[in-house]
């Protein structure tokens, strides 16, 4: 039952030829398709006939498109399986399921205040402390926004969006990150979001596996799923911008490694997080793996085939308790893994030897970041907790690696572009020591900064409006031109202690920030800002 790694990867070689064989023929049917019915797409996997968004009927969205063949029973912790061409019509009208992850009981900022940045869980407490209710194991979908008249030969630009949950949550149903307000808004480009399997599923590290990060696989394989079928709905496979917010950011800068020869992007966006964030180690005993199995049932300490076996048959809900046990801790954690082959554990040598992808890349972080990591402080709301702690992190974690970051980008001679976002609005701060989150920019790039339901009863207001536009106008020129178009408005490649663009730091829309004043104190030059 052990996998060979170098057939998945060749696997995934003849799949990306296949796409781009596609590509030509798959334009023609688009144009019948879309002569029929603008709501309806045929696909090289099937027919999919999506809806007119009632908030804003200029955009047409398809809520659910498999990508895959559902990781079910025996292909339960096994690399993705291509689906098979198909003509069958589908309506996609409704969200997929999101991939098995457990619902914290804790008290947090994103329960009490943020919902919205969470996956939809139906009539289930956000804070039930079970495994997600609306979760399902066929969860390999991906949804797609455009305009609702675009037409067939449009060529629009397409922004393919990973959602962020620390590898543990995360989905395509999640309120404050659907995209319908930012397509309304432009009518000139697409967006994609996709579900990937989190946690043990996505990253199950099995001794009977040769690859434990099956969820970037899973990302890869939605990814050449839109360069072979993104021509069908009015976009354009070459024009395709690769973007991840937290888990989501790392797995982009995660990509731009793996998949250096062959990224089939134009450019790639890391919001909050990169591939130097936390460098993966390796792990030669599996140990957490074998630790669930035994606790589920299936001790098999000789043989790691019959332990993987067993696994296989044991429920979704019950292992998703089983680690809801230990949610929060790091006792027992699923996540990125070293194995030399998709994930490294020296990045800093793949760059020197040029084993990264050439596209230009934006990298962006929250001024605040931390704030909304750590423990909520139920002892003191008004006060928060000791900032010097949340600037601390907020460097270590995310400054210092994006800072990292560039200076090995530039090493590379590779173009890169940086921002922090900095707003702290009242309609979506239930406490102004939370500054600019971690994840509290999301609305800002989604258009979806109305959904605030702090005590704030004013709304959005006329600068947030504006910051919000402004982010969308800059990623939207990268979009369109990764090498000019943010140059046209003004926004250059980074070099050391060169510019910076700051959004929403006292009501303003957009400036320039000093990348000394950012970057400086991650190598013992001045104080960080994290209220700037």
């Amino acid at each position: 039952m052990k996998l060979s790694a170098l057939l998945v990867v060749a696997a995934f070689k003849v799949s990306v030829q296949a796409a781009i064989n596609t590509n030509e023929s798959n334009a023609c049917t688009a144009h019948d398709s879309a002569s029929r019915s603008p709501l309806t797409v045929r696909t090289i996997t099937g027919v999919y006939t999506g809806l007119q968004n009632t908030d804003y009927p200029n955009v047409r969205e398809f809520r659910n498109i498999p990508f895959a063949q559902p990781p079910v029973g025996k292909l339960r912790f096994l690399p993705p399986k291509p689906l098979p061409p198909s003509t069958k019509h589908h309506y996609s009208t409704r969200y997929p399921p999101s991939c098995p992850q457990f619902v914290s009981s804790g008290v947090s900022l994103w329960n009490l205040y943020v919902p919205y940045l969470l996956v939809n869980n139906g009539a289930q407490n956000h804070s039930t402390g079970l495994s997600l209710q609306t979760g399902s194991e066929d969860c390999l979908s991906l949804a797609v926004w455009t305009p609702l008249n675009v037409a067939p030969d449009a060529n629009l630009p397409v922004a393919f969006f990973m959602t962020g949950g620390g590898f543990s949550t995360g989905g395509i149903d999640i309120d404050g990150q659907i995209p319908a307000p930012w397509v309304n808004r432009t009518q000139g480009h697409i967006v994609v979001t996709i579900n990937y399997r989190v946690n043990i599923f996505g990253f199950p590290n099995a001794a009977a596996l040769d690859v434990p990060n099956i969820a970037l696989l899973d990302q890869r394989l939605a990814l050449e799923w839109v360069y072979a079928n993104i021509a069908s709905f009015g976009g354009d496979p070459d024009s395709i911008l690769l973007w991840g917010q937290s888990a989501g950011s790392q797995s982009v800068d995660y990509h731009n490694y793996a998949f250096w020869d062959n990224p089939i992007v134009r450019g790639s966006f890391s919001q909050s997080g990169t591939a130097l964030k936390a460098l993966p180690s390796k792990d030669y005993t599996h140990s957490n793996f074998t630790y669930v199995a035994k606790s589920l049932g299936c001790d098999f300490p000789t043989n790691p085939d019959a332990e993987l076996e067993c696994m296989q048959q044991v429920s979704m809900t019950e292992i998703e308790n089983f680690l809801g046990n230990y949610k929060g801790t790091s006792r027992l954690s699923f996540g990125p893994i070293a194995d030399e082959v998709y994930l490294f554990s020296d990045y800093p040598a793949r760059a020197a030897a040029g084993k990264i992808s050439p596209v230009p890349s934006i990298f962006s972080d929250t001024a605040n970041n931390d704030a909304s990591l750590k423990p909520w402080p139920l002892a003191n709301v008004t006060e928060g907790p000791y900032q010097p702690i949340i600037t601390a992190g907020t460097l270590s974690g995310w400054v210092c690696p994006t800072a990292n970051t560039s200076r090995l980008r530039a090493a590379a001679n590779l173009t890169t572009y940086r921002y922090q976002y900095a707003g702290n609005w009242a309609n979506q701060n239930p406490t102004r020591w939370l500054g600019a989150y971690h994840a509290g920019d999301l609305v800002m790039n989604f258009g979806t900064y109305n959904l605030s339901i702090t005590n704030d009863t004013t709304g959005p207001s006329p600068p947030e409006i504006k910051t919000s536009e402004a982010i969308q106008d800059y990623v939207f020129a990268f979009m369109k031109d990764p090498v000019n178009g943010p140059p046209f408005l003004g926004w250059l490649p980074y070099t050391y202690g060169g510019n910076v663009l700051r959004f929403g730091a006292g009501g303003v829309p957009v400036q320039n920030a000093s990348g000394y004043d950012i970057d400086g104190p991650c190598y013992g030059n001045g104080t960080y800002d994290p209220f700037p």
